[in-house]
């Protein structure tokens, strides 16, 4: 198994959008409920670059397999160096570890970045992603209770915090 990442280029955004919109039915990673389009998407592409706030493609064995990006926190200049870390991958690539490297990636990378605090937003019943956070570490930092309303059903938001 060979996992690469590379910077996403504008002819990728596509791709990162129908790997986004594979997600939102399961409404388990995401608090959109209707797919996204490609141009809604456009200025938050836009909003990352390969020198502050990076967005990768992820590759198994030579495959398109998913994105992670860093993304700004709340937008204020204080909070530059705190990130959320943003991570969609292909169903058919999910199990496979590239969850795992994609943290390692991000956990190494963060310096670089001048980034010192790693965010994960992760709804309270996405008992994988809150597991996979925990083994690298990440610690809760915030519980807000039932501020989703994903088709009738309120759920919760967890935020998970590590130091770099």
């Amino acid at each position: 198994m060979k996992i690469q990442f590379r910077n996403a280029a504008k002819e990728d955004l596509a791709l990162i959008v129908a790997t986004y919109n594979s997600t939102i039915a399961s409404r388990l990673v995401t608090a959109d409920l209707e797919e996204v389009s490609v141009a809604s998407r456009q200025h938050w592409f836009d909003a990352h670059s390969g020198a502050k706030r990076p967005l990768w493609i992820v590759m198994y064995d030579g495959n398109y397999a998913g994105w992670m990006s860093f993304n700004s926190f709340y937008g204020r200049p204080a909070y530059d160096g705190t990130v959320e870390v943003s991570i969609y991958l292909e169903e058919k690539f999910r199990g496979k570890g590239l969850g795992r490297a994609c943290l390692q990636k991000a956990i190494e990378e963060a310096p670089r970045f001048k980034i010192h605090s790693l965010l994960g937003f992760i709804f309270g019943h996405n008992v994988a992603s809150i597991s996979l956070f925990k083994k690298f570490g990440f610690e809760k930092w915030g519980h807000l209770p039932t501020v989703a309303n994903m088709d009738g059903v309120m759920r919760d938001l967890l935020i998970f915090g590590k130091k770099v």
